[in-house]
């Protein structure tokens, strides 16, 4: 068996999306304290994390975009783990993915993930800029095909361009969870692998990062 790590480390100060804070990681207990607290020998840690939900790479739940759709405490764990995974590499040239690149294959219940390469500028503002994203009718098409979670390389699944976001709106419409800020999916195969990403089940949150992995044996 070899696991496969497709998520980026959440660091101290790092951004994920203009506009939003980075995260701040500090010691709520440090070692050095807890020794007060404890016999000779014995220390603690106890960290503190202030963040935004979209930090790193994370997962969109269906109450992100619609206020009755499924939490992250709601989201079905089959629709997280052990599932039957597909990489597809998108055209290096093209912005757009469109709906050609997924035809001709059986995706029903499948973890569809996208390769674009754009996770190579990650922590970089080239991230930020001209990044490819899926066109309203691709998500229409993975929708019909009843995939089970789709997830991207890029900093956003849509264009972030364009306001009314319809590959969020219709997929996570869907009640079909979005993955972004994915990363090392060179290393996957295309297909053969079984694919997990879980978050915190938090009630009334729509985002929040992943350990995204894929497992091949």
């Amino acid at each position: 068996m070899k696991l496969i790590d497709v998520s980026h480390v959440v660091e101290d100060g790092m951004l994920t999306y203009k506009g939003l804070p980075p995260p701040e990681i500090s010691d709520y207990l440090s070692r050095e304290a807890s020794r007060q607290q404890y016999a000779e020998g014995t220390s603690f840690h106890i960290g503190k994390i202030n963040m935004v939900a979209n930090t790193g790479t994370y997962i969109d739940a269906p109450f992100h975009r619609y206020v009755e759709g499924k939490d992250l405490s709601a989201l079905d764990l089959c629709s997280l783990v052990n599932l039957d995974g597909m990489v597809f590499r998108a055209d290096p040239e093209s912005r757009e993915i469109n709906p050609e690149l997924f035809e001709d294959r059986a995706l029903r219940g499948k973890a569809v993930l996208i390769h674009t390469g754009w996770a190579k500028f990650w922590r970089t503002d080239i991230y930020f800029e001209g990044h490819p994203f899926v066109t309203e009718k691709a998500a229409r098409f993975l929708t019909a095909s009843d995939v089970a979670l789709v997830g991207i390389d890029s900093v956003n699944i849509d264009d972030t361009a364009d306001a009314t976001r319809p590959a969020h709106s219709i997929l996570l419409g869907a009640g079909i969870p979005v993955l972004e800020h994915l990363c090392n999916l060179e290393a996957l195969p295309d297909r053969g692998f079984k694919f997990f990403a879980v978050p915190v089940k938090v009630k009334g949150l729509g985002s929040f990062p992943v350990r995204a992995f894929g497992m091949i044996t």
